[in-house]
């Protein structure tokens, strides 16, 4: 799965591990970072492996040189497993891609991808559907591998709010409801399950930091090291704080900087027409979908801040004119 994971490259990865052992293969999952504490419910987190942890390096380098086959699951670019990207494209083993993002490299044998699905852990499922002839939900899939499908694809749609859902969305986590999982425990322990400090975090953000520029319907929040270890923040307490910014009225795009271990990570969040994902690619070696997308800075993050103020004039246009 890709670094700093959310809960659909951990509910893909570990629905489809899931998948692997019932059929009698060995398997092993690795995530490149560390992930947030929320998803660490998730069956199977127990046995994932942390490529950044010193303890856990060379057991992910042997399981990877021993594979006989490498699933690279909700990425489509080997930069997005940070120093683990080298390790996967040396080893021996073939690879199978399972993804939905835009613009794929071609490292791997097999790509089972289609930017139109909502979530890789949608793309898993059906997937699993057409290996098994379409046997019956119930027959496939036992709670645990569904709750791990049914995160990835809850969050990947915010709730089922965003527009990537679609019938095939809805039907797919109907036929996973059919297991008896409990959804609304599922959203719990994703959405309301957050420590007072994460909480205490999200308030000093939106009083302190949020920042509102009308004349470009854009806000951002910049978070520094020094403000991340004042709160005792972890990796993954930030996700989603960046979606606050279009709650805001007239917001169209939101953006987050966060410095962290000697660079900048930007989260970019739009809504309507406008394309983070060509503005991530563009000037922040980014990518993603076209309303959701990342990047990174190798800058300072006072000298990344300005780039993206600086740019911002030539999208004012665009950005002004969205729906």
């Amino acid at each position: 799965m890709h670094r700093d994971p959310d809960a659909d490259a951990l509910g893909s990865s570990l629905g489809w591990a899931s998948y692997l052992l019932k059929k009698g293969h060995e398997v092993t999952v690795i995530s490149p970072t560390d992930y947030a504490a929320n998803l660490r419910w998730l069956s199977g987190m127990e046995n994932v492996l942390v490529y950044e942890k010193a303890s856990e390096q060379g057991k992910c380098k042997k399981k990877i040189e021993q594979a006989t086959l490498i699933c690279c699951l909700d990425f489509s670019a080997l930069s997005r497993l940070k120093d683990l990207g080298k390790v996967v494209q040396d080893a021996a083993a073939p690879k199978m891609m399972i993804d939905h993002h835009l613009e794929p490299e071609h490292f791997a044998k097999w790509m089972v991808w289609d930017t139109k699905a909502a979530a890789t852990a949608q793309l898993v499922y059906e997937l699993v559907k057409e290996m098994e002839g379409g046997l019956p939900a119930e027959q496939l899939f036992d709670i645990p591998m569904a709750e791990c499908l049914y995160a990835g694809i809850m969050t990947d749609t915010g709730s089922f709010r965003h527009g990537n859902v679609t019938p095939a969305v809805h039907l797919a986590v109907a036929d996973l409801m059919r297991t008896g999982f409990d959804s609304s425990r599922v959203h719990r322990l994703i959405y309301d399950n957050a420590p007072l400090s994460r909480l205490q975090f999200l308030g000093y953000v939106l009083s302190q930091k949020l920042v509102v520029l009308p004349e470009y319907r854009t806000a951002y929040m910049v978070l520094t090291e020094a403000e991340l270890q004042k709160f005792n923040s972890s990796s993954g307490e930030t996700e989603g704080i960046v979606n606050y910014g279009l709650q805001v009225e007239n917001v169209v795009m939101s953006a987050m900087f966060i410095e962290r271990k000697g660079e900048v990570k930007i989260s970019f969040r739009s809504v309507g027409t406008f394309s983070v994902r060509d503005l991530a690619s563009t000037h922040f070696s980014g990518g993603g979908h076209k309303n959701a997308s990342g990047g990174r800075s190798e800058q300072s993050v006072n000298e990344t801040v300005a780039r993206f103020l600086s740019i911002l004039p030539s999208y004012q246009e665009e950005l002004l004119s969205v729906d």
